[in-house]
């Protein structure tokens, strides 16, 4: 019999961070911890209201299937009983992380890989005025990829002059839906030539049937359009990359098998996070493997990060022990 306890956890950030939808200068997770024989598995997730999740919808979803994982249900069935989202995410990582405590295999061994490689993370310059950002960006500008939250009229005198103040490092762009399709039309050719790699989730879910048949100079990548294999193959029509994320996955099952998919499909991967500890980031490596852009800097965005926790090292990050997840 397994005991299951959720609580709320508030991280502070270093500054705030800012997107198109808004700004937040805290980072509010749930974990779930899952103890059974002397043993301890964890998850993190972050309810977002982008999604219709708060963190007391969260905590009353894992409630509400707390009977079920007290008596042994497995990550499979788990899927069967939560819909994707932070509370399927939370409880799917304890239950990794539980499974690789009490059998001694970690997690990244069950889930097919010999080994974790250390993997480089984009850094992300949260939306404001074109002065601001640049400022940003030339304090990171050795950083190997800035990952710019643009979303207004000055979008453009944003990335231009973000490139100015770092003119080497590989730069993508996330509108977090803020753009309509003749914004993206008209800015595209100059970020290409700004050598932007990609530009993530430009148009609003449900507006993106837009993009198909569209041939953007610059790699479009989905978001928010993407949160299980339900929606791959609609995005796959759309979009050349997708961002996956466990807490829009539910869980790292999920994700795991999201992944296989796209990548069969053709799609590039990117490894994306929400704003939260190395707790969250974990799991999200194993997501990182291969992916071509890494964006799990959200412990570098806290004031600070819990202990244990990831190592980073500039924009490298070095998996992690036993004693913080899997």
């Amino acid at each position: 019999m397994r005991q299951i306890t959720a609580r709320q956890e508030v991280w502070p950030i270093a500054g705030s961070f800012v997107i198109a939808r808004g700004a937040k200068t805290e980072a509010k997770v749930i974990v779930v911890e899952l103890a059974q024989d002397g043993f301890v598995g964890r998850g993190e997730s972050v309810p977002y209201g982008r999604y219709d999740e708060t963190i007391d919808s969260v905590l009353a979803q894992i409630d509400q299937v707390s009977g079920a994982v007290a008596d042994g249900i497995d990550c499979t069935a788990l899927m069967g009983i939560l819909p994707a989202g932070a509370a399927r995410n939370a409880i799917d990582c304890a239950l990794w992380d539980l499974e690789a405590k009490q059998s001694g295999i970690r997690a990244h061994v069950r889930a097919g890989f010999a080994r974790l490689d250390p993997v480089k993370t984009a850094y992300t310059i949260s939306l404001a005025t074109p002065d601001i950002m640049a400022t940003a960006a030339h304090a990171a500008a050795a950083r190997p990829m800035l990952k710019l939250k643009i979303g207004g009229p000055d979008d453009l005198d944003r990335v231009e002059a973000v490139r100015l103040a770092a003119p080497k490092t590989r730069l993508v762009v996330d509108a977090n839906e803020a753009l309509s399709f003749d914004d993206l039309v008209r800015l595209a050719p100059d970020f290409a030539r700004l050598r932007v790699q990609l530009i993530e989730q430009p148009l609003r879910v449900g507006e993106d049937e837009a993009l198909e048949g569209y041939d953007s100079p610059v790699m479009l990548c989905a978001d928010e359009s993407l949160h299980t294999r339900k929606e791959l193959a609609q995005c796959a029509r759309r979009y050349g990359a997708v961002n996956i994320k466990l807490d829009k996955a539910g869980g790292l099952t999920e994700a795991l098998a999201l992944k296989h998919e796209a990548e069969a499909l053709g799609l590039e991967i990117m490894a994306g996070c929400m704003v939260a500890t190395s707790l969250s980031m974990a799991p999200a490596l194993l997501i990182a493997q291969g992916a071509a852009i890494v964006d799990l800097d959200g412990p570098l965005l806290l004031a600070k990060d819990r202990e244990p926790g990831l190592t980073y090292i500039g924009s490298m990050i070095e998996p992690g022990s036993d004693a913080l997840w899997g």
